[in-house]
């Protein structure tokens, strides 16, 4: 009975991960779907492709990403950011995942480093992100010219701490930063071969 439950866990923790991702695909195309027929309807009637909605959603986010990369358009996105960034709770909210959209935006790759973080004289490495490579900027006191500020993302939850250290503490590392987060958010439980998925 007890080899009966060992396969049946481990078929469960097999499965889980799969079927939870396609669950909350299938949650989001329908969502998706039915929001591009109501929008839809009105102007083509009755007529409507499965996928439909799909294929808008990439359409108007494309459109957006194109919009927003020529000056104009960025003056009238910072007219249109003006409320959420005066009214006092708001402001803190929208700052912070604006500034976290921002570090993960194509135009600053260049900016963002996977490193060990590693104290001298102490055995304990943390992976972190670099997301300062200067104190330009920063108030008073907060850091010092010859130290970084590095992300350590915490595991299973959205949330972090950031430090400021020396730069002799930290050592790059080759990996992107997509996959140190991924593999940050398992508490690096994945094997080489799934984190390279």
């Amino acid at each position: 009975m007890k080899r009966f439950s060992q396969y049946f866990f481990r078929g469960l923790i097999s499965v889980l991960p799969l079927g939870l991702t396609v669950y909350l695909l299938y949650l989001f195309v329908t969502w998706i779907e039915s929001l591009a027929m109501q929008l839809v309807r009105p102007v083509i009637g009755n007529f409507y492709l499965p996928g439909l909605g799909i294929v808008l959603g990439v359409l108007v986010i494309m459109g957006l990403g194109f919009l927003t990369s020529h000056p104009l358009a960025s003056r009238l996105m910072s007219l249109v950011e003006l409320p959420f960034t005066n009214l006092p709770v708001i402001k803190s909210i929208y700052s912070s995942l604006k500034n976290f959209a921002d570090f993960f935006a194509p135009h600053q790759k260049s900016s963002q480093q996977v490193v060990v973080l590693s104290q001298p004289g102490h055995a304990l490495s943390i992976v972190g992100l670099v997301t300062r490579q200067s104190s330009l900027g920063l108030p008073v006191g907060l850091a010092k010219d010859d130290q970084v500020a590095v992300y350590l993302p915490m595991g299973y939850m959205i949330g972090g701490y950031t430090v400021f250290v020396p730069r002799s503490w930290v050592t790059p590392i080759d990996m992107s930063v997509e996959e140190a987060m991924r593999s940050s958010l398992i508490a690096w439980m994945a094997s080489n071969s799934n984190s390279q998925r």
